[in-house]
């Protein structure tokens, strides 16, 4: 598990109004394909528990989870998550269109891992 201080999350993850967004094919472990668009981001700048600078590899399986000022937590999949205005906006489900709002004043803190599903991009 890895941190992203706030900041700088919206550094890499800009709002949608000023980005282009890439196509991606993504194949689950059953050789489902889903296309879709995604912030062109290869790695992913975080810190381990130490404080120490780390690249986490981008995928489909990479897993974001938002705790806000009230200790709640939703998790995303990062490559199905938006920033759009003053919130971000993820998908919890890659089977279920189960979408959150999260208010960025609210987020109190920001983790990242790899969450070891089987999911891959099939176009890079």
């Amino acid at each position: 598990m890895y941190n992203i201080p706030v900041g700088s999350f919206l550094e890499q993850v800009p709002s949608l109004e000023t980005v282009n967004l890439k196509q991606v094919t993504m194949k689950d472990p059953w050789g489902h394909t889903q296309t879709y668009s995604v912030y062109p981001i290869d790695s992913i700048k975080c810190f381990d528990k130490d404080g120490t600078p780390y690249k986490l590899k981008n995928g489909p399986s990479i897993e974001i989870r938002f705790t806000d000022i009230n200790g709640k937590r939703s998790t995303f999949y990062f490559d199905r998550t938006w920033v759009v205005r003053d919130s971000v906006i993820g998908l919890e489900s890659r089977f279920l269109s189960l979408k959150r709002t999260i208010a960025i004043s609210t987020i109190k803190t920001i983790e990242v891992q790899d969450g070891g599903k089987k999911h891959k991009y099939v176009n890079k």
